[in-house]
């Protein structure tokens, strides 16, 4: 996303526009395009929401939720600009049939008024239960027809379904309506830059690529940690937990990006067919471990365990933690495994993906002081500092050979300095201008559930009492430990 590179002029309909992802993301996200000057000065937004108000009262509304969003970087010039391209119209997404018609008429408005050329995407910032029901109504009222080369795209946020089959259930009827090309599944998570770099890191280096792979690489270690507990979600969370929460998306999208072939080129089919094959590679053999947080102490203060929270059973089996250990059979991979590993109520806010190298041969240094070797790996941090760090051996002065290990870090703010952001905006921008490179197509979500379902099979057969605990504030529960001493190793934690 080049800072100045306008996107396609177009209009984005937000069906949720009064909800929390609004507010907080995507607003604030469309607000950062304009100040980098990546809108089209043919844009337009319309929300959708099931309450009633005016175009003016919810413009007011945004204004004030930027104010509080976007902070000291707030400026009033570029939020009026912003906001005059804004229009909402009400009612309810199920029941009201002249909604979709007064939306017809909204948008055959904005484009009159702005001059903007009849380009539509309808964000769902719904829940997924209404995706195809929105989705058919927006087609059934003309305005998904895609005429004189004017385009039509879906944005959908994720959960893409509970399991294998609801998946595909969601992928079978969207695809009754809408094409593949016109469908983009969103995941914040891939808006972050160190997730991007990933594929310029490993394919824009001639230094790495040579030896990422089973000849010098040991294992690769995948961590999505929170410090957050489950919050008000206790009621979603007792339905979704860990794994379903993060794995199939978030912690996969990072396996594939760390673990694909050089594609052919940056084309967004061209990246997702390495991504597939990368999915399809992973062994049926996968071995996961879960856990459950109790009371203890979180960021300085006392917190209650899962099983207190509000809308969560008492004698919840929902995991809050997992951690898995996989092995993709191919070439590249073969006897190198990942281990992923996601949780709520952690140590530290910590994402990261840390490739660990081989070690070197003892036999030069079995006569000097040295007792055992460095060992290399490279962190890439997702959040929160994104950055990459080098780690390696050097000599520590003096007149005996002695070792020590040292960094070398890249830091992104230190670098290119501070950028506005939420991890939407490039998402939103590739959507302007149709690059579905970042976002996941129905067979990469097929897949991930595919592996998944597995586990969570596995773990329907358990009670309660299999869920190993872990005090909240820690790095999880033993048994994860475990999960990785067994084949010698252990994970890396922030500051290890």
């Amino acid at each position: 996303m080049p800072k100045n590179q306008a996107a396609d002029p177009c209009v984005m309909v937000i069906f949720g526009a009064t909800g929390d992802l609004t507010k907080r993301l995507l607003f604030p996200s469309l607000y950062n395009l304009a100040k980098m000057g990546s809108l089209n000065e043919k844009f337009g937004v319309l929300g959708v929401g099931r309450q009633e108000m005016t175009s003016d009262e919810f413009r007011n509304e945004m204004i004030a939720h930027l104010k509080e969003f976007v902070g000291e970087k707030y400026d009033q010039k570029e939020a009026e600009w912003f906001c005059g391209r804004i229009e909402y119209t009400g009612g309810d997404f199920d029941e009201d049939k002249k909604l979709f018609d007064d939306i017809k008429s909204e948008l055959s408005k904005i484009c009159r008024s702005k001059d903007i050329p009849e380009n539509f995407f309808f964000y769902m910032a719904v829940p997924p239960d209404l995706f195809a029901n929105v989705a058919k109504k927006i087609v059934d009222n003309g305005l998904g027809k895609e005429e004189e080369d004017h385009w039509r795209r879906f944005v959908f946020e994720k959960p893409f379904g509970s399991d294998l089959k609801s998946a595909k259930k969601l992928d079978a009827d969207l695809l009754k309506i809408v094409k593949e090309r016109q469908i983009y599944r969103i995941d914040h998570f891939l808006g972050k830059e160190t997730v991007q770099n990933l594929l310029v890191f490993r394919f824009g280096n001639s230094i790495f690529e040579p030896i990422w792979n089973r000849n010098y690489i040991d294992h690769v270690q995948i961590t999505v940690a929170e410090t957050l507990g489950v919050e008000k979600r206790g009621g979603y969370y007792e339905k979704a937990g860990a794994l379903r929460d993060m794995v199939p998306n978030h912690l996969f999208q990072l396996v594939t990006l760390t673990g694909m072939e050089p594609p052919i080129s940056f084309k967004a089919d061209a990246v997702r067919d390495e991504q597939k094959k990368i999915l399809d590679a992973i062994q049926n053999d996968v071995i996961a471990v879960r856990g459950q947080y109790e009371k203890g102490m979180s960021e300085g203060e006392r917190v209650p365990a899962y099983r207190a929270e509000s809308n969560v059973a008492k004698d919840s089996n929902t995991e809050t933690y997992a951690a898995l250990k996989l092995n993709i059979d191919n070439w590249r991979w073969a006897d190198v495994p990942f281990y992923l590993r996601t949780g709520k109520r952690m140590a530290q806010k910590h994402s990261s993906v840390v490739i660990q190298f081989k070690k070197a041969p003892f036999v030069l240094f079995r006569e000097t002081a040295i007792e055992r070797l460095t060992r290399n790996w490279i962190e890439i941090h997702i959040q929160p500092d994104e950055g990459i760090t080098l780690h390696f051996g050097a000599k520590i002065p003096g007149p005996l050979v002695r070792m020590g290990g040292v960094d070398m870090d890249f830091n992104y703010v230190e670098h290119f300095g501070e950028q506005d952001g939420t991890g939407y905006e490039r998402l939103l921008f590739d959507v302007m201008t149709g690059d579905q490179t970042l976002f996941q197509r129905a067979d990469m979500v097929e897949r991930s559930w595919e592996v998944v379902d597995r586990v969570l099979r596995t773990w329907s057969k358990e009670s309660s009492k299999d869920i190993a605990n872990y005090p909240a504030g820690t790095w999880g529960p033993r048994s994860a430990d475990e999960l990785l001493e067994k084949d010698g190793r252990k994970w890396r934690n922030p500051g290890s």
